[in-house]
């Protein structure tokens, strides 16, 4: 059977046996088609059955979450934690609080975060979880009170040398804070069983800006190959949470001018620059106050753009850090029509498959979420090996660690699209980069 064959076997029978879950069918259609030419080169993949194990989770955990409101009403969630691949380590992947989460959303970020991990080059396999449930508008004793219950149930599937989980969307440190403690109160153990906990009880320096400042990392090595750097660059960033933020803050220390960011209510445009006093002004509406992009637009006197995304601004640079699927064809087009130059992805799957397409035949330099995205979950596994070894490294050392590892994520990405014929396919080379290392174990520990 050829390579193409093969992947369109398993493609059916992934969609076939797992109806409705639209975001996972895309996940593995994207990886499946980057991988022809490794099956057409090694055909005992295929008498392994390597895609065929890959694409069935190795456990799924679907539970009910009652949780208690303030009102003295009873609600009830549905939690998830799917453990996808410990070929390489133990699971490893975060939490997602929001109500767009069902088992489908799960599953596509449980398959990603594999190849992710595995680019690193750290010892994590892969996995994902979350819930329904919408910390939006919830006092801080109700999210309390859900994460206890999600903790309750969740707590006897995890441990460090098996699942560590991290944060998400809608799972910072205060969410993070509430389930370690029901952890330790179950399991009267301190353990590393979590990541992105507090810097005074077993945190890392730099995880919360990991993402964004990864993201950048990974661009500014994909701007080396086009030979040349940031500066006047004008970048459009999407979204306003953790990722966002830190990647407009490292990319104005690089020298690049940020000039949009949005939230769910819309987009601001400010031709003048996200920086300086309005960068700061922005940090301030988000993490303190917790407000909607508009006040940035009225406090400077710029446009805000209700419901609409940043993607018909003119830049170089994109950076869509928001949610899955915010770049279709139409913006994919816009931008490229633009003179955009890069892309690199700070949330997971924010652009579509057919987007995808136009920015590789364009020429557009292209960084797929896995690599581009990769510094948040490598700095968890250097969370891991600090709470392994009881130790705590500085600001500088961490930062210094996470981008040598991007500077590697990018060269290994670079280094398997050159040997397939496409140097500069990133999408193509992240995915060829992070299988073969998976499958490479999966054959050496057998058919388990």
């Amino acid at each position: 059977m050829s390579g193409q064959e093969y992947i369109d076997r398993i493609y059916h029978n992934v969609v076939k046996k797992n109806q409705g879950e639209l975001e996972y069918h895309q996940a593995v259609k994207e990886v499946l088609e980057s991988l022809k030419p490794v099956f057409d080169k090694n055909p005992g993949y295929q008498k392994q059955k390597i895609l065929e194990r890959l694409t069935e989770p190795e456990r799924v955990i679907m539970f009910r979450v009652p949780w208690v409101d303030d009102q003295g009403e009873i609600q009830v969630n549905r939690g998830f934690r799917v453990q996808f691949n410990s070929a390489i380590g133990p699971y490893k992947g975060g939490l997602r609080f929001h109500p767009s989460v069902y088992l489908g959303i799960i599953k596509f970020l449980g398959f990603e975060q594999i190849f992710k991990n595995s680019l690193t080059g750290l010892p994590m396999g892969g996995g994902k979880g979350g819930s329904d449930f919408d910390p939006k508008g919830k006092s801080d004793n109700e999210v309390m009170r859900f994460c206890q219950s999600f903790m309750t149930e969740l707590y006897r599937h995890i441990g460090g040398s098996v699942d560590v989980p991290a944060g998400d969307i809608g799972v910072g440190g205060r969410e993070i804070g509430y389930m370690y403690g029901q952890w330790k109160k179950i399991t009267q153990s301190f353990e590393g069983v979590l990541t992105g906990k507090g810097l005074d009880w077993g945190g890392s320096r730099i995880r919360t800006e990991a993402t964004g400042y990864g993201s950048v990392y990974f661009a500014q090595e994909m701007l080396k190959v086009r030979e040349t750097d940031f500066k006047g660059k004008i970048a459009t960033v999407s979204g306003s949470g953790n990722v966002a933020q830190y990647t407009v803050e490292k990319l104005n220390e690089l020298g690049a001018k940020v000039v949009t960011l949005s939230d769910s209510s819309g987009s601001i445009y400010d031709p003048e620059g996200i920086s300086g006093e309005r960068f700061e002004y922005f940090l301030e509406l988000k993490q303190l106050r917790r407000g909607r992009i508009k006040e940035y637009a009225d406090q400077f006197g710029v446009e805000f753009r209700p419901n609409k995304r940043p993607w018909d601004i003119k830049c170089d640079l994109a950076f869509p850090s928001a949610t899955q699927n915010e770049i279709d064809a139409s913006d994919a087009q816009m931008l490229i029509d633009n003179g955009v130059i890069a892309v690199s992805e700070g949330a997971n799957m924010p652009t579509t498959l057919e987007a995808t397409n136009l920015f590789l035949a364009a020429n557009v330099s292209f960084g797929p979420g896995k690599a581009a995205n990769a510094g948040g979950v490598a700095t968890s596994g250097l969370e891991m090996a600090q709470n392994a070894s009881f130790s705590h490294w500085s600001r500088k050392e961490v930062n210094a660690r996470l981008h040598e590892i991007m500077i590697g994520i990018h060269a290994s990405a670079y280094a398997a699209s050159k040997e397939y014929g496409q140097p500069g396919n990133y999408v193509l080379g992240a995915n060829v980069a992070g299988f073969k290392k998976v499958a490479a174990a999966m054959i050496a520990q057998g058919h388990w």
